[in-house]
C-alpha cells in the first residue's frame, strides 16, 4: 500500500513540474514578446523624433541660410546703395565742374565776342579813314577821300585863323593836289579870298574867274563876281568893276551879292 502511494506521487509531481515549467515558459515567452514590441515602439518613436529633429534642424538650417543670404543680400544692397550714392555724388561733382567750365566758356566766348566786336569796330574805323565818303558843301554833293577831306578842312582852318599867307599856300597846294576834287570850286573861292587879303588882286581875280568857268552854278559864284569887282576897285579899274557888277546883276539877279551890286551901281 505504501509503495503504491509513492509511485502515484512522483508522476503527479513530475506533471506538476512540467506544467509549471510550461506555464513559466509561456509567461517568459509572452514577456519577451512584449519587450520586443516596446523596444520596437521606442525605436520607432526615436526614429520619428530623430526624423523630426533632423527635419527641424534642416528647417532651421534653411532658415539660417535664408537669413544669411538675406543678410548678405542686404549687405550687398547696402554696398550697392553706397556705391550708387558715391556715384551720384561723383556725378554731381562732375556736373558742378562742367557747369563751372560752361560758365567760364560762356565768359570766354562773351569776352571773345566783345574783342571781335572791338576789333571789327576798330577795323571799320580804320577803313573809314581810307574809304571815300559823301560830302555836301555849298549846296553840292560829291564823294571825297578821307585825305582830301582832311587837307581841305586843314586849309580852311588856317584861313579862319586869319593866317592868310599860309592859307593861300595851303589852298594853292590843295588845288594842285586834287584837280578833280569836288572841293575844287570852294577851294578856288577861299584861295581867291586869301589872295585878296594878301593884296594879290590879280591872282585873286584869276582864281575867282576859274571858279566861274568851272561851275557857274556854284553857290559861291555870285560872291566870286562881287569879289572880282572889289579886286578891280583896288586895282583902280573902275570901268572893269562896273562891268563886273552889271554882269553880277544879270547873271544872278536874285542873289544877295546882286543886291549889293545894285546898291554900288546906284552910288556911282
Amino acid at each position: 500500500m505504501k509503495v503504491h502511494t509513492a509511485w502515484s506521487w512522483r508522476p503527479l509531481a513530475t506533471g506538476l513540474l512540467l506544467a509549471g515549467g510550461a506555464l513559466l515558459a509561456g509567461q517568459s515567452h509572452a514577456a519577451l514578446f512584449e519587450d520586443d514590441e516596446a523596444r520596437r515602439a521606442i525605436l520607432d518613436l526615436r526614429g520619428k523624433v530623430e526624423q523630426q529633429r533632423l527635419a527641424a534642424d534642416a528647417a532651421m538650417q534653411r532658415q539660417a541660410d535664408d537669413l544669411r543670404r538675406a543678410t548678405d543680400d542686404n549687405g550687398q544692397l547696402r554696398r550697392s546703395l553706397l556705391d550708387l550714392q558715391n556715384q551720384i555724388e561723383a556725378l554731381r561733382g562732375e556736373i558742378a565742374a562742367m557747369r563751372g567750365q560752361n560758365e567760364q566758356l560762356a565768359r570766354s566766348v562773351s569776352e571773345l565776342q566783345r574783342g571781335q566786336k572791338d576789333i571789327a569796330t576798330g577795323v571799320e574805323e580804320r577803313l573809314r579813314k581810307f574809304e571815300p565818303a559823301k560830302v555836301t558843301l555849298d549846296g553840292r554833293e560829291f564823294t571825297a577821300d578821307p585825305a582830301e577831306m582832311r587837307d581841305f578842312e586843314a586849309s580852311l582852318a588856317i584861313f579862319r585863323r586869319g593866317d592868310f599867307p599860309a592859307a593861300q599856300t595851303s589852298f594853292t597846294e590843295f588845288v594842285k593836289r586834287y584837280p578833280q576834287s569836288g572841293y575844287r570850286g570852294t577851294a578856288l573861292f577861299w584861295l581867291g579870298n586869301a589872295q585878296y587879303a594878301n593884296r594879290d588882286y590879280r591872282g585873286a581875280i584869276a582864281n575867282f574867274r576859274a571858279l566861274l568857268a568851272q561851275a557857274p552854278d556854284h553857290a559861291r559864284a555870285p560872291e566870286a563876281l562881287l569879289s572880282i569887282a572889289n579886286c578891280q576897285i583896288e586895282l583902280k579899274d573902275n570901268p572893269g568893276a562896273r562891268r563886273t557888277l552889271e554882269e553880277l546883276t544879270r547873271s544872278y539877279p536874285q542873289s544877295e551879292a546882286a543886291n549889293a551890286a545894285r546898291e554900288r551901281l546906284a552910288r556911282r
